[in-house]
């Protein structure tokens, strides 16, 4: 009698496609996101990316940038892609501080004027140059990470620098080295230098010499002042960063929801009785498309008015730019939703191809795991979804505050994409009109 009911229960699982799909297909998809996201190799993870400005352009400092360049946990520039033919350009301090502003890199590395005098210090006294650290806020942990590949990197490619300084501390510490003290450590520098250049020859050729592992060195070797240049201001950073990709999730679901209501009027033959009437099937998904749009606008308005009120998100200063979004994210929301319910026959086949589709166009678009952390293969994967063009034009506008009219490629997309879920929704339905 139990196998019986074991055997039943799978016979209905098997007959319910919607079930079916939920219960092998979304875990199956959603691993093999959260692996691609989260999933390291071997045992490490993707580079950073970072502008690298040489302002003090001394032996010390080329040396320094050529160790970030050749760091495997970096992947630094010293400027934009040179076109064909024309020469290269460099970052200075104020482009690279733009390039963080506009999310080009989470961060910059300045290496200022008389670094190569003063690298290094050991001790309390004597005055040392930081270098310059710009950060984009809304990744946390990416600043950390660059300075403590910078110690790293200074340990590799500044072992006389940091002897030398070691040297002068000891000697001033000390009371003075004797004249055979001195002689010995000028031949042992000799040696350190010529040991750097051999190690700097061996990476420009490519043959991977080995670097220090951060535990073999000290930290603080160099050090480096960090300052936010984006979010800095911001009375909720993180509420003002992930507001957005909440909302547009949540979107999605009710723009489905609604477009189902199509679903419903064709069980109860209402669709029929409409029909037959002076609407037509174009009138009515552009009613239906309206409504879903409307209400997907003030849903936004009303989470957003919420978290202006509560949690100090900065609304009514870029209210502007978020009608312009709201209004064309709620639009291709609404789009989708009704490409969705035209593509299924009853509401279960809806509900099952909604989760699998929202959830995982939310996973790869950024609203559930911020696509700055992804690796660089599955950020591209992820502009095929709106999700990211919404996203990337709400933080253009909260986040890093630029105008309106910076928004114009997310804005295009999206209605570009509405256009497309609607044209596939038309075709779809004209099912209804045969039958």
């Amino acid at each position: 009698m139990i196998l019986s009911i074991v055997r039943t229960g799978f016979m209905n699982l098997r007959r319910d496609r919607g079930a079916l799909t939920l219960s092998f297909i979304v875990p199956i998809a959603f691993f093999s996101i959260f692996a691609g996201i989260f999933g390291s190799r071997n045992g490490g993870t993707d580079p950073i990316r970072i502008a690298v400005v040489d302002e003090d352009h001394t032996e010390l400092s080329t040396r320094l940038v050529e160790a970030l360049q050749t760091e495997p946990g970096l992947k630094a520039e010293t400027g934009p892609a040179a076109t064909k033919g024309a020469p290269p350009r460099f970052y200075d301090s104020r482009s690279a501080e733009a390039a963080v502003r506009s999310g080009d890199f989470p961060v910059a590395v300045i290496i200022p004027k008389g670094f190569g005098d003063a690298p290094i210090q050991f001790g309390t006294s004597g005055k040392q140059t930081k270098l310059e650290i710009l950060n984009d806020s809304s990744d946390p942990i990416a600043a950390q990470v660059v300075y403590g590949l910078i110690q790293k990197s200074a340990m590799t490619s500044l072992p006389d620098a940091m002897a030398s300084e070691g040297t002068k501390y000891l000697d001033r510490i000390s009371g003075g080295l004797t004249k055979e003290q001195r002689t010995r450590v000028d031949q042992s520098m000799r040696e350190l230098r010529a040991y750097s250049e051999s190690r700097r020859d061996e990476a420009a050729a490519g043959k991977g010499a080995e670097p220090a592992s951060p535990e073999e060195g000290m930290t603080g070797l160099i050090s480096a002042e960090v300052r936010d240049v984006v979010g800095e201001n911001k009375k909720s950073p993180l509420v003002a960063f992930y507001a957005a990709g909440i909302g547009v999730m949540f979107l999605l679901f009710s723009a489905s929801a609604a477009g189902g209501a199509i679903l419903d009027e064709s069980e109860s033959g209402t669709l029929d009785r409409i029909l037959s009437s002076r609407v037509t099937m174009n009138t009515l998904l552009l009613g239906k498309l309206l409504y879903s749009a409307l209400l997907g606008f003030t849903q936004l308005t009303v989470m957003f008015l919420w978290g202006a009120l509560v949690f100090k998100v900065e609304l009514f200063r870029h209210l502007g730019g978020f009608i312009l979004m709201a209004s064309v994210t709620a639009l291709a929301s609404a789009g989708l939703g009704l490409a969705l319910a035209s593509a299924c026959k009853t509401r279960a086949q809806l509900g099952a191809l909604t989760t699998l589709v929202v959830l995982v166009m939310s996973a790869l678009g950024g609203s559930m795991v911020p696509r700055f952390i992804m690796p660089e293969l599955l950020q591209k994967i992820g502009l095929v979804t709106f999700n990211a063009w919404a996203l990337d034009g709400f933080t253009k506008i909260f986040w890093r505050e630029e105008p309106v009219t910076q928004v114009w490629p997310q804005v295009l997309v999206l209605i570009g994409a509405a256009t497309l879920f609607f044209a596939i929704a038309r075709r779809l339905a004209r099912r209804w009109e045969v039958a």
